[in-house]
C-alpha cells in the first residue's frame, strides 16, 4: 500500500497534513524524476476554488522552479482540463490541486503524465521513496532556475475542444447547471452558452470555503428543486473539480452515472461506435443497470471501485466507454480521464440526435433500491478483516440470495468504511445496512 498516493492522488487537511513544506518537496522530487536530462521541462498547474489552493500552488511552484522546471499556471480549472492541456501542449506533466468532492478544509494533488493519464504506479512509488529521503537533490542557480508563465487562455483552448466533439448546437434547450462553487464555475456557463443553450446557474460564486457545501453532484436535491422551479429541460451537477457529472431529468428525477452510461452506450451502439459493444463499470453499479444493458445487447465488465481501475480495464481490453455510478464517466475517444463537462455535452447531444427527453431516454432502466452509508474509522484494514463483520456480511448475503447484494469496502481517499446494500425494497436495504453499520461501530 502506498504511503501518500491514494486511488485519486494525494489527499489531506490543507496546511495540517498536506502542508506547504511537503508540497514544496513534492515539487522538487516531481521535477527531478520527470527530467530525463532535458535542459528544461514544462509542468502545468491548475487548481479548484479552495481557500488553500494558492497556498499549495505557490509551494509546488517553488519546488519545481528550484530544480529547473518551468511552470505554466492555468488558474482555476477542472481536473480534466489539466489532463487535456498537458497532452495537447506536450508538457512533461500536469498537476491539479484539488480534493474533488471533499469539503473545503481538505485539499489534494493529482498528477498527470505527458500522455494525459494519471501517473503509473511505479512512478508514484519512486516519488514516494524520494520524498521520504533526505533532500540531496541539486538546486538550480542563475539562468537554470525555472520560470513561471500564466496560461489562463488554456481554459478557452479546452472549451473549444469540447465544443468540437459534437456537431449539433443546443439551441432552444434550457439547461440548469450546479457548478458546486468549484472548478467549473467559469467553464460551464461559457461552454453551454457558446453551444446556444439557455443557461440557468446555481452555486457558481465560489468564495474559497463554499465548494461542495450542500451543492453539486454530492447534494443533488438542490438541483432537483431548481430544475422543477425553472422548468428546465435538463439539469447537470458537477463536483468540486469537475471530473464527475450527475444529471436531473425534466421531471426532477436523478440520473446517476449508471443511467448516463446506459444512454451514451445505447446511442454509441446504434451508431456502431461502441467498441466490442461493451461498457466498463464498477461493482457499485445497480442491478437494474445491468439488466437494462443486457436487454439491448450491450455487454458489461465490472472492476473494483475507482475510476483508475475502470480506465485500466478500458485500456487493457480496448473499450472506449466506462465509468462509475458516482458520475465519473470516461469517454476514451475524447478524453484520458473522467470529465463532467465532456459527459454533459455528449449526453445532451444524444438527446438532441434522438429527439427525446432525458426521462424518455432512461425509462427502460429499473433502479433497484440501494443505500450507502459511510462510517468513520481509524483503521480500515483491521475493521474489514474482523471476523464479526465478515460473519454479519455473510448472513445478509444469504438472506438476499439473488435479489440483492452487499458491498463493504474501504474508501480510497478518506478514513471511511463504505457500506452498500441493494435489495428489492428500500425497507430491506435500510434494515441490512443498519445491521452491518452497528457491527462496524462496535469495532471502532
Amino acid at each position: 500500500m502506498k504511503k501518500y498516493f491514494g486511488t485519486d492522488g494525494i489527499r489531506g487537511i490543507a496546511n495540517k497534513t498536506l502542508t506547504p513544506e511537503f508540497t514544496f518537496k513534492l515539487g522538487r522530487v516531481l521535477g527531478s524524476v520527470l527530467n530525463n536530462n532535458e535542459e528544461k521541462i514544462n509542468i502545468l498547474i491548475g487548481r479548484d476554488t479552495r481557500i488553500s489552493g494558492e497556498l499549495l500552488e505557490y509551494a509546488l511552484v517553488s519546488g519545481l522552479l528550484s530544480v529547473g522546471a518551468n511552470v505554466m499556471r492555468l488558474g482555476v480549472v477542472s481536473t480534466p482540463a489539466v489532463a487535456f492541456l498537458t497532452k495537447s501542449l506536450n508538457a512533461q506533466a500536469g498537476v491539479m490541486i484539488s480534493a474533488s468532492h471533499n469539503p473545503y478544509q481538505d485539499n489534494g494533488i493529482k498528477v498527470f503524465g505527458c500522455d494525459g493519464y494519471k501517473l503509473k504506479d511505479d512512478l508514484e512509488n519512486k516519488i514516494e521513496e524520494m520524498i521520504d529521503l533526505p533532500d540531496t537533490l541539486e538546486r538550480s542557480v542563475n539562468d537554470k532556475i525555472g520560470v513561471v508563465e500564466n496560461y489562463f487562455e488554456g481554459q478557452h483552448k479546452y472549451l473549444s475542444y469540447l465544443q468540437k466533439t459534437i456537431s449539433n448546437t443546443f439551441e432552444n434547450i434550457k439547461i440548469a447547471i450546479d457548478c458546486a462553487n468549484g472548478g467549473t464555475s467559469f467553464l460551464a456557463p461559457h461552454l453551454f452558452v457558446n453551444l446556444g443553450a439557455e443557461v440557468m446557474l446555481i452555486n457558481n460564486n465560489p468564495d474559497g470555503t463554499n465548494i461542495n457545501v450542500n451543492c453539486g453532484s454530492m447534494y443533488i436535491e438542490t438541483l432537483q428543486k431548481f430544475v422543477l422551479e425553472k422548468q428546465a429541460d435538463i439539469g447537470i451537477a458537477f463536483d468540486g473539480d469537475g471530473d464527475r457529472l450527475i444529471a436531473v431529468d425534466e421531471k426532477g428525477q436523478v440520473v446517476n452515472g449508471d443511467f448516463i452510461l446506459y444512454v451514451l452506450g445505447k446511442h454509441m451502439k446504434q451508431l456502431g461506435l461502441l467498441k466490442n459493444e461493451t461498457i466498463v463499470s464498477t461493482v457499485m453499479s445497480n442491478i437494474g443497470y445491468y439488466k437494462a444493458l443486457e436487454a439491448i445487447g450491450i455487454k458489461s465488465v465490472k472492476t473494483q471501485v475507482g475510476d483508475r481501475y475502470v480506465l485500466e480495464e478500458m485500456l487493457s481490453s480496448g473499450y472506449n466507454l466506462g465509468g462509475e455510478q458516482s458520475g465519473h464517466i470516461i469517454c476514451l475517444d475524447y478524453s484520458s480521464t473522467g470529465d463532467g463537462l465532456l459527459t454533459a455535452v455528449q449526453l445532451i447531444n444524444c438527446l438532441v440526435e434522438s429527439n427525446s427527453t432525458l426521462s424518455e431516454a432512461t425509462k427502460e432502466i429499473k433502479n433497484y433500491p440501494q443505500i450507502l452509508k459511510n462510517i468513520k474509522v481509524n483503521n480500515k484494514e483491521k475493521v474489514l478483516s474482523d471476523e464479526q463483520l465478515l460473519n454479519k456480511i455473510k448472513q445478509v448475503e444469504d438472506k438476499l440470495v439473488n435479489n440483492g447484494r452487499v458491498l463493504v469496502r474501504a474508501s480510497g481517499t478518506e478514513s471511511l468504511i463504505r457500506v452498500m446494500v441493494e435489495a428489492e425494497t428500500e425497507t430491506e436495504c435500510e434494515k441490512y445496512v443498519s445491521e452491518i453499520v452497528e457491527v462496524i461501530k462496535s469495532l471502532v
